[in-house]
C-alpha cells in the first residue's frame, strides 16, 4: 500500500473541510492508505513512513499558520537534515479571503510551503487547470478554496471548492502510487555530522 499523509490546521473549519476533501480523493486509489493529522498532533515518524505529505493551511498575512510553519520547521526541516524526504512526492492546499478580488496572498503562502519540500528534496505535484475545479479553487500550486468575499465577510467553501481538492489529493496520491519504491534522484553528497544533526534537534525541544 502506498501511504499518504494529509497535514493540516484550520480555525474556522473551513481548511479542515479541504483537508478532507483531499484525504477522499487519495483514498479513491484502492492501494492507498490515507492518515488525516492537525499539524500539531502529527509525527516526525509518522511524516518520515509516508510516500506522500500533502500540506495545508489556511491563509495567515499572505503566509501559512502559525502551526503549520511549526510543522515544518520541527518536523520538515529535521528530516531534511537526515534525507529523509527525499524522492517523497509532496503537494500544498490552502483556504483564505482577503480584502478585494485578489488572490490574498495565496501563492505566495503555498509556495513558501512547496519551497519546504523542494528543499527537503521532495517531487512536487502542481495543480493544473485541467483538475475538474480548478476554475474556481485553482493557483496552478494546490488547490486554494477561497473562504471570503470582497469585503472580507465569510461565505465559505464551495463544493466546486471542494471538488478541486479532492482531484488534486488524487493526482498526488496517483503520482505517489506510480513512483513507490522507486529510487529516482541521485546520492553521493556529504551529508550533515551526526553532531551537527543531533545539535539541531535538540534546538526544536529547547
Amino acid at each position: 500500500m502506498t501511504n499518504i499523509l494529509v497535514v493540516y490546521t484550520s480555525t474556522l473549519g473551513n481548511t479542515h473541510k479541504m483537508a478532507e476533501a483531499v484525504a477522499d480523493g487519495a483514498r479513491s486509489l484502492t492501494s492507498t492508505t490515507v492518515l488525516l493529522r492537525e499539524a500539531t498532533a502529527a509525527t516526525i515518524e509518522e511524516v518520515r513512513n509516508c510516500d506522500a505529505l500533502l500540506l495545508g493551511t489556511p491563509l495567515r498575512h499572505r503566509s501559512a499558520d502559525a502551526r503549520v510553519k511549526q510543522f515544518i520547521e520541527n518536523t520538515i526541516e529535521v528530516l531534511w537534515l537526515t534525507d529523509d524526504l527525499v524522492g517523497k512526492v509532496g503537494g500544498v492546499f490552502s483556504v483564505g479571503g482577503g480584502y478585494g478580488n485578489a488572490g490574498a496572498g495565496v501563492e505566495i503562502a503555498q509556495l513558501g510551503l512547496l519551497a519546504a519540500m523542494a528543499g527537503a528534496g521532495m517531487i512536487l505535484v502542481p495543480l493544473p487547470k485541467t483538475t475538474p475545479g480548478a476554475g474556481v479553487a485553482g493557483s496552478h500550486w494546490g488547490a486554494h478554496g477561497r473562504s471570503g468575499g470582497p469585503n472580507m465577510e465569510p461565505v465559505g467553501i464551495t463544493d466546486e471548492m471542494l471538488q478541486c481538492a479532492y482531484h488534486h489529493g488524487a493526482n498526488v496520491a496517483r503520482v505517489a502510487v506510480a513512483l513507490q519504491g522507486k529510487n529516482l534522484m541521485a546520492q553521493g553528497n556529504q551529508a550533515p555530522s551526526s553532531e551537527l544533526i543531533a545539535l539541531f534537534s535538540e534546538t526544536q525541544t529547547a
